[in-house]
């Protein structure tokens, strides 16, 4: 009885020959389902003798191999038939395209103030970003008692160790002091990077920023040359025209220091919110490298000076682009992001 079944069912599944999607599922459902012909067969070849499992289990086994692969063979020539993957799609159509990425606007802007010192012969330096006491702050002539050793201004890491406190640098300017103590003058480059400040993050400030901290140590450097680098490098960048001036400021690390002021870039010094109109913004602090700065570095104070700035990115950005929430850079909000595609190079 049970062979008689076989050889019906087996008879059947050679004649099927339809590639149809919803004729072959009919087939699986009646031969290879849960509630199937081979479940059913294969229930009722537990009941058989133990003489006719000998004979029939062979035979069964060959039937459901049988139907699997007429199966799979009928679905694989349907799908080729109607063009494998892609069937069902209308390959005429245009294609759905793809979004166009953008740089970052920190990244451009790095990248046009690093072009616009390569004029000038300054190279790129880059250094970690935890550093030690000494190359943060003590090589740098902060004295014990300054306020940015306070930790409310700064993350610190670790606390003791051969050369002080471990911390996030607050500055670039320490890789000025790597590339002092392991090099020998002249030194003319440029240290951009992240640095970390322990501030609570609003519109106008942020826990981590961009800085670019300047260089130039060599025999006879001045104070003219220092202002006459800044001088062409805000007109490279902001275009002719754009005035400057210089503050009197102070900086442990350099002796005289200032701070630099361009006219507003948004009103041309009428007066706006962006320059609290007063027709002035400040990009950067600048000044003479102090000489003690030198000697902790191991270079001759007094065959040797130099001059360093420092600017924020974020600061040139805002002035460059018009950005009034410093937390849009660090958000990844691609409407906000998407605006910067027409600089893709």
């Amino acid at each position: 009885m049970l062979q008689e079944k076989i050889t019906q069912y087996t008879a059947e599944i050679n004649a099927f020959s339809t590639t149809k999607a919803d004729e072959l599922e009919q087939f699986r459902i009646k031969f290879l389902g849960t509630k199937g012909i081979i479940k059913d067969i294969f229930d009722e070849f537990k009941a058989v003798s133990p003489e006719e499992k000998r004979t029939l289990g062979k035979v069964l086994n060959e039937f459901k191999q049988l139907a699997e692969a007429k199966y799979q063979s009928l679905k694989e020539e349907g799908g080729q038939a109607q063009g494998g993957k892609d069937a069902g799609m209308d390959l005429t159509l245009p294609g759905e395209g793809f979004e166009v990425g953008a740089r970052h606007p920190l990244a451009l802007v790095r990248r046009e103030i690093v072009e616009i010192f390569n004029k000038l012969g300054f190279i790129v330096a880059e250094g970690p970003e935890i550093e030690d006491d000494w190359h943060n702050f003590s090589a740098l002539n902060f004295p014990e008692e300054h306020p940015a050793r306070d930790m409310q201004d700064t993350f610190f890491i670790k606390k003791g160790g051969e050369k002080g406190d471990i911390a996030l640098r607050t500055h670039t300017s320490s890789v000025q002091v790597r590339m002092m103590e392991h090099g020998k003058p002249p030194f003319r480059a440029l240290m951009p990077g992240r640095v970390y400040r322990n501030e609570a993050i609003s519109a106008r400030a942020h826990c981590f920023f961009h800085q670019i901290e300047g260089l130039y140590v060599d025999e006879k450097v001045s104070f003219a040359d220092l202002k006459q680098t800044l001088f062409y490098f805000v007109q490279e960048l902001y275009g002719e025209g754009t005035k400057v001036r210089f503050r009197p400021s102070y900086f442990p690390f350099t002796e005289p220091s200032a701070e630099m002021d361009i006219s507003c870039t948004i009103c041309k010094g009428d007066g706006c919110q962006l320059c609290k109109y007063s027709g002035w913004v400040e990009i950067l602090g600048c000044g003479m490298v102090d000489p003690n700065v030198l000697e902790n570095c191991g270079i001759d104070s007094k065959k040797y000076s130099g001059f360093a700035f420092g600017m924020g990115i974020e600061r040139i950005a805002n002035l460059k682009y018009e950005i009034k929430d410093l937390r849009l850079f660090s958000e990844n909000d691609t409407r906000f992001l998407s605006q910067f595609k027409s600089a893709l190079i």
